[in-house]
């Protein structure tokens, strides 16, 4: 788990960089404008996370059945897949840059801004889908380490041309957006060089076969595409509701606890999605005991994640604002509000795990649930606390609510599927092969 965990630390630290360094140059106008167009980026990622988890679930549960040739189909099926929607993704959202934008609640200069932004980020929208939808097959080719090593890659390129742009050259929010675009190439480069130094790579697949491929890939990528985009569509929901009840200062201020927040949320996915190929391995060959224990294991190091990421962020919460250049009445604010949000962290180590084991067990209608009930949850409770229990303090409160409640629901589902692989177990104790075997490097 520990490559993957990075990685997505690693990732989080991706989405921060740009808010940071167009933060210090521009102040608060320059946050909230990469804060409110972040959602659009984090589609085109969050496609080719699920894509590429799709096919990496189905690659690793054919190959734990010998079905070698099965499991080289979905691999074509993935890149084909990420090749057509990065097509799809850089003509829609560059002809759609400023009707998008504006939809996610952006006027004035607040509009300029973040358009400008995502018109270049839609330049090099297949860099970013590829990238992200290549290390969910490199992870389960059983090149973790590797999948780490491109994202510190790309994650470098960024900083170091973040720094270039941004304060060298400033050239402001498209300097930014440049940065993103050439530092996923450089991650998507390096993958696809382990690809094909493995001879994994393929594009090989018969025409009668890609329809039922591509519809169970879509089947389980659903949900890892969810979960990518959950704290996304929660920002989108927060910012909405915070531009109602508090204004710009609000969201700059979410945007700063979000970007330091998401990069724990990301952490717990790095634990889901490195435990994923061996969950997806055991499930393939029938063996719930290990696979229960590696999903115990899954469940406890992600607490203890949370653990450790929420009392870091609690005794440092009186600078995170001055960090990303936020005004002193902004950072004021994150200060207060930020352990509101600290204590909704070990609920969301729970949601994600589950979500991530059901999709690596081919749950797809549990994933599903976990993983779009939460934005739900959350504006039913803003519809209806904040205005009659305090306006924007109550927009924070329902954040935390929702994800405790999603959180005692993944549970219950937890509780569904343990008995119903105990009801397998009892039935099939004397046939099934042994579940102390080795796990596969």
């Amino acid at each position: 788990m520990i490559p993957s965990v990075l990685s997505f630390a690693l990732s989080g630290v991706y989405a921060i960089v740009d808010g940071f360094f167009v933060g210090n140059s521009i102040g608060d106008i320059g946050l909230s404008a990469v804060n409110i167009s972040y959602p659009i980026v984090a589609v085109i990622q969050a496609l080719g996370t699920g894509i590429g988890m799709g096919g990496a679930v189905y690659y690793s549960i054919h190959q734990a059945k010998k079905q070698e040739k099965q499991a080289r189909e979905f691999t074509a099926g993935t890149l084909w897949l990420l090749i057509l929607s990065s097509i799809l993704l850089t003509f829609s959202i560059f002809f759609l840059a400023t009707p998008l934008v504006r939809l996610l609640g952006a006027r004035g200069a607040l509009l300029s801004l973040g358009a400008e932004y995502i018109a270049i980020i839609a330049a090099g929208a297949g860099l970013q889908a590829v990238a992200t939808g290549l290390i969910p097959l490199i992870r389960n080719f059983g090149g973790s380490f590797y999948a780490m090593l491109s994202m510190v890659a790309g994650f470098l390129t960024n900083i170091v041309l973040d720094y270039l742009f941004v304060w060298v050259l400033n050239q402001g929010v498209a300097g930014a957006a440049w940065a993103t675009v050439v530092g996923q190439g450089v991650t998507a480069v390096v993958a696809l060089i382990y690809l094909i130094h493995k001879k994994q790579f393929t594009l090989r697949i018969p025409g009668s076969k890609f329809g039922r491929v591509s519809a169970s890939i879509v089947k389980i990528g659903i949900a890892p595409f969810g979960l990518a985009m959950t704290p996304n569509i929660s920002l989108v929901i927060i910012n909405r509701f915070s531009i109602h009840y508090g204004g710009e200062p609000a969201i700059a201020t979410y945007a700063c606890i979000a970007y330091v927040i998401c990069i724990i949320y990301l952490i717990f996915q790095g634990v889901g999605d490195g435990s994923q190929p061996l969950m997806s391995q055991y499930y393939g060959e029938k063996k719930f005991e290990a696979l229960k224990h590696i999903r115990k294991s899954a469940y406890l190091f992600a607490l203890f994640l949370s653990l450790v990421g929420c009392i870091i962020l609690y005794l440092t919460k009186h600078k995170l604002g001055l960090l990303f250049g936020a005004s002193e009445a902004v950072n004021t604010e994150i200060t207060a509000i930020l352990p509101i949000f600290l204590l909704s962290v070990p609920f969301v180590a729970i949601n994600r795990i589950a979500t991530a084991s059901f999709y690596a067990t081919e749950r797809s209608a549990f994933s599903y649930i976990l993983t779009f009930i939460e934005p739900l949850f959350m504006l039913v409770l803003m519809l209806i606390l904040p205005p009659l229990l305090g306006g924007q303090i109550m927009i924070w409160w329902s954040t935390v609510l929702a994800r405790i409640l999603s959180a005692l629901l993944a549970l219950l589902l937890k509780h569904v599927v343990d008995k119903q692989e105990y009801a397998y177990l009892q039935k099939n104790q004397d046939i099934l092969p042994p579940a102390t075997d080795t796990p596969r490097k």
